[in-house]
């Protein structure tokens, strides 16, 4: 897999896995009891981040490493997955 290819997969990675982390965990201000004026009840209390960041990038990292092992190893091709393509040419 060339270099830039590997990037834009473990960035297409981490950014999903990252919209997985971000709600985990999370307390709104309303359930915490604490709602900071001119905020929505609705608001996180205590984000935390650097942990989500950390955890995100642990799990994109072995995540990329199973799906780049996948396409450097041929068990799954192009041709294995352009079902559409076959659909329509026949």
């Amino acid at each position: 897999m060339p270099g830039f290819s590997a990037f834009v997969v473990f960035a297409f990675v981490w950014f999903i896995t990252l919209l997985v982390v971000l709600p985990l965990g999370a307390r709104t201000q309303g359930e915490a009891g604490d709602v900071t004026p001119g905020t929505p009840s609705s608001a996180p209390a205590n984000l935390n981040m650097r942990r989500k960041l950390i955890i995100t990038t642990i799990a994109a990292v072995i995540i990329w490493g199973i799906i780049a092992s996948i396409i450097i190893s041929g068990v799954v091709t192009l041709d294995d997955i352009d079902v559409i393509n076959h659909w329509v040419n026949g």
